[in-house]
């Protein structure tokens, strides 16, 4: 079984993998993810899902043997009417997401990419969430706890902001920021299996 590598910094996807029983070492591998002039949303999640993956084989094969890997890069962003909502880049323009999220339904887009250097497949996820009225004084105080910070949205469903979230329609774990049935198949289509701790008995 070729080693896994996870090229993010995400908590939130090292859990998730964790959770579905996979091996993997995360490495951090960086790249510019500001839109490019008339990016559609998918188009943007699966390049930087790509991109991420790529940067990080890059940065292995600098490193590394010759041997055999897999690298899993991912991208999640939140779209209200077409436009992707990105990191809030301060207390102001986290409060203006979360007036704008208030009470409306929202499109939450995660792509996944794998590669070994011979291939790259991705997939993307796509799933809706909406949102109760929240008050003003409800995301000051989710402002001031500081999980909206470097959280797409400028929120994490699976953190404080949950109180806000009236439905969801898709993959909750695609809106944490990894889909595990959708990475769990395309592992295996790079002969990594979940559950390895089982298969080992």
């Amino acid at each position: 079984m070729n080693p896994l590598y996870l090229a993010s910094g995400s908590p939130r996807r090292r859990e998730l993998l964790t959770q579905i029983g996979v091996s993997f070492t995360a490495i951090s591998a960086s790249i510019d993810e500001t839109p490019h002039p008339g990016e559609l949303p998918q188009a943007y999640v699966e390049r930087l899902a790509r991109g991420k993956a790529e940067a990080g084989l890059a940065l292995l094969s600098a490193t590394e043997s010759a041997a055999p890997l897999v690298v899993l890069g991912a991208d999640t962003a939140v779209i209200l009417d077409g436009q992707i909502l990105g990191k809030p880049l301060d207390e102001a323009d986290a409060l203006g997401m979360l007036a704008a999220l208030s009470g409306r339904e929202h499109q939450v887009l995660t792509a996944i990419a794998l590669v070994d250097g011979q291939r790259c497949e991705v997939r993307s996820v796509s799933s809706l969430v909406r949102f109760r009225p929240i008050l003003g004084e409800e995301a000051r105080a989710y402002w001031a706890s500081g999980e909206p910070q470097d959280k797409a949205g400028s929120y994490a469903i699976q953190g404080l902001a949950a109180i806000f979230v009236e439905s969801l329609a898709g993959s909750y774990s695609a809106v944490v920021g990894l889909p595990l049935c959708e990475t769990a198949e395309l592992l295996g289509r790079f002969g990594i299996p979940c559950w390895q701790s089982l298969k080992a008995r």
